[in-house]
């Protein structure tokens, strides 16, 4: 069968066809273009599914064979230059080919019913493709320079994505600083490829890698100067992957449209940093020091993450954030030499993220129909609660991703996140400590997001309520627990009252409001209940359509039995799990410290433990946001987490600085705002300055002197000769008093 590796080159180029005849289509024949957009997005499901079969044949030929295959062919030979292009199918890339053509088409077929309504459909699904296209050429490049365009035009997607609704001022500054940040990470990256270069003299990754590792062992080349290339590598992955301190552009990023979210920065295109880390190992595990930085990062990351998802209120954001934080276990598994064990938490967190996304999505998909929503409340937990009851298959899906994240057995990231923190104990106890926290956080913020969304209420639907009575709960629901109900006769869908820049909602007031006219008109995705004994209107949210919950169903079973890849089969390691056979070449290469057999008491042990601190994290999420009546009276926990501002005891001063360095992003985004921005803007405007009025100031003002002298030394000549004399004797004059002061007084 090794013939098929022959066409793997063509895996790339399957979804490229789409996006170029949308461009083409909308030159010559925009009217038929677009009215024949569904077929678009049928195209582009279909040329996806293809990339994915021939993926996964790929997949199970090096499971059965672990066989390495790469095929290359000059493009330009100079003398002692030479450049080749070519594809590497390994291990590395058949794993995330196949995770790639299998979220992208589930979200496809999402994005056909979320983004059905817009006007953008078309340019969605030609930016989609073209994103899957330079998703799949960087995963299957076999040199620097290929990962390196490819890094490039994954950027680009990225950008126009983020930006997909540029006519939003958040949009356009959202994408705009995806691009500086990544900039800069790929400035570094260029420049720690072009020194490899000077270090190998080549770009082949296989040349590459047996040549740097016998210059180290043999000391033949400056050791300083190696691992500065080495960090500059590293550089490209840390802003790609969202790692401190270039992880600031992540959360913006959610100003795109959810499925973007979904694929492109919670499954795929963030991913690639620890593809490419995952991809360079062999380089960076020969210099210790590097290995230390990118698990010192990435331990960084997975607790700055967490702790910035606490008392976010956008729940895209919040998912942004819980991303940032597993992407920082992955670092961190990297760093320590586990290269399955990151790679098997890169699968799981995919398919478990994006589920969330997409759940997500289906949530805002709904909000946004309520009379008076704008999309940033939508998004937003506060306007959330209540809807168990009322989109059942989103909840559970949801439910289930939470789960998975919070490291929850039998689900798949607790399989991956619980051999990242066994290895962090034989690592660093330090490292540990601040992993296994960061699990309790994970958790903790995850059920924060599942009970504002599904299960926060206030029970204000009473009929005696009189408006007397307030509260100053987080989540607030639209419909309450069953539903809105008549007050006084008259029933008031809602009104929305902000207050303190906080967000605090009341929906019923002692005045009456009438439902405009036309606005059923916008409440198209809702059911429409009367009640004939009382003449009221009420509306529920219901599901998404089919299409939308078929890709939810799949990520759950996806979500369910990924994890059981990964799992030993016996003691003695003589049968092994399904991901080592498939990662056992580069496993051999690599000299992977990630354990083959295991000890199942010890696996227990530890199971034990690390489910323990996601429980703890799960009851006090519990007891913070469970819902609740709105006739607190007494001290309440989840009132001091809420409000902000310096409190009268130690537990609110404490809950306040918590909330105030989560909600505010801690504090990095400002920092860079007056030290890097306006530091910038403030040194361009001095050499402005000093360039117009120094340098150009200086020879312009002799030149303006020699005008002004000249006209008037012209004006001074008359023609007489006693003017001439008179001033020679004047100047003279003057010039004998000037002497005779300096010198004789």
């Amino acid at each position: 069968m090794e013939h098929i590796y022959q066409y793997a080159w063509i895996i790339p180029f399957i979804p490229l066809p789409v996006p170029l005849l949308i461009g083409v289509g909308l030159l010559l024949f925009p009217t038929a273009t677009k009215n024949l957009r569904r077929m678009w997005a049928f195209s582009s499901i279909s040329l996806l599914s293809i990339a994915m079969i021939f993926s996964l044949t790929l997949s199970i030929q090096q499971i059965n064979n672990n066989s390495i295959y790469q095929y290359v062919w000059s493009w330009t030979i100079n003398n002692d230059f030479s450049l080749e292009f070519g594809y590497l199918f390994d291990p590395l890339t058949s794993i995330m080919a196949v995770l790639i053509t299998t979220v992208a088409i589930l979200v496809l077929i999402y994005s056909d019913n979320y983004m059905s309504h817009d006007e953008g459909y078309l340019r969605f699904f030609a930016y989609m493709s073209f994103f899957n296209t330079s998703m799949l050429g960087l995963v299957t490049s076999s040199n620097l320079i290929q990962i390196y365009i490819f890094w490039e035009l994954v950027g680009m997607c990225s950008y126009l994505l983020i930006g997909f609704w540029f006519t939003r001022p958040t949009a356009a500054n959202a994408c705009q600083k995806a691009f500086v940040t990544n900039r800069v990470g790929d400035f570094g990256l260029l420049l720690g490829i072009l020194g490899l270069y000077w270090i190998t003299g080549s770009f082949d990754f296989r040349d590459l890698f047996e040549i740097f590792n016998n210059l180290i062992n043999n000391n033949g080349v400056n050791l300083l100067f190696c691992i500065l290339c080495a960090f500059f590598l590293f550089a490209g992955a840390v802003a790609k992957s969202a790692q401190f301190p270039l992880h600031v552009w992540l959360p913006d990023a959610m100003e795109g449209p959810t499925p973007i979210s979904a694929l492109i920065h919670a499954a795929t295109m963030v991913a690639a940093g620890i593809f490419l880390v995952a991809r360079l190992l062999p380089i960076f595990i020969v210099i210790p020091y590097i290995m230390y930085v990118i698990a010192f990062i990435g331990i960084i990351t997975v607790f700055l993450g967490a702790t910035l998802a606490l008392a976010q209120k956008d729940i895209k954001r919040s998912l942004a954030y819980s991303t940032m934080s597993q992407l920082g276990y992955m670092m961190l598994a990297l760093g320590m030499g586990s290269y399955r064990t990151a790679l098997f938490h890169l699968i799981t967190h995919a398919y478990s993220k994006a589920l969330l996304f997409l759940g997500s999505g289906s949530l805002i998909h709904s909000m946004e129909t309520l009379v008076g929503y704008s999309p940033d409340k939508s998004q937003n937990m506060v306007f959330m609660g209540g809807l168990t009851k009322h989109v059942p298959i989103t909840k559970t899906a949801f439910f289930i991703g939470t789960l998975s994240l919070c490291g929850i057995p039998p689900l798949a990231c607790f399989w991956s996140k619980d051999e990242i923190l066994n290895d962090s104990w034989l690592y660093s106890p330090i490292f540990a400590i601040i992993a296994y926290f960061t699990a309790g956080l994970t958790a903790f913020y995850m059920f924060r997001i599942y009970l504002l969304t599904f299960e926060g209420h206030l029970n204000l639907y009473c009929k005696n309520y009189s408006g007397k009575k307030s509260s100053s709960l987080y989540s607030i629901s639209l419909w309450g627990k069953e539903g809105l109900k008549s007050i006084n006769n008259t029933f008031s869908l809602f009104t929305l009252l902000t207050m303190n820049n906080r967000e605090r909602v009341s929906f019923f007031t002692k005045n009456s409001y009438k439902i405009p006219a036309n606005s059923r008109k916008i409440m198209q995705s809702f059911l429409t209940i009367t009640d004939f004994d009382n003449n009221h209107l009420f509306s529920y949210p219901y599901e998404s359509d089919n299409t939308m919950l078929f890709s939810l169903i799949v990520l759950i079973l996806f979500t369910s039995f990924i994890g059981f890849i990964g799992i030993p089969f016996n003691q003695e390691g003589i049968d092994l799990d399904l991901l080592t056979k498939w990662l056992t070449p580069s496993i051999n290469t690599l000299h992977s410290n990630s354990k083959i057999s295991v000890d199942w008491y010890e696996f227990v042990i530890n199971a034990i433990f690390s489910v323990s601190i996601a429980c703890c994290g799960i009851f006090i999420a519990f007891f913070l946001y469970k819902p609740v009546y709105s006739s607190l009276k007494n001290f309440d926990l989840i009132n001091s987490f809420d409000k902000i501002g310096p409190k009268r005891i130690f537990w609110d001063k404490i809950t306040s600085i918590i909330y105030n360095w989560s909600f505010n992003r801690g504090y990095i985004d400002a920092f860079y705002t007056t030290s890097l921005i306006k530091g910038v803007r403030g040194l361009a405007e001095f050499v402005s300055f000093f360039d117009r009025r120094i340098l150009d100031g200086i020879p312009n003002g002799f030149g303006v002197t020699s005008f002004f002298v000249a006209e008037g030394i012209k004006y001074v000549g008359g023609g007489r000769i006693s003017s001439y004399l008179f001033l020679y004797f004047f100047y003279i004059s003057i010039f004998l008093l000037i002497f005779y002061f300096a010198f004789y007084l």
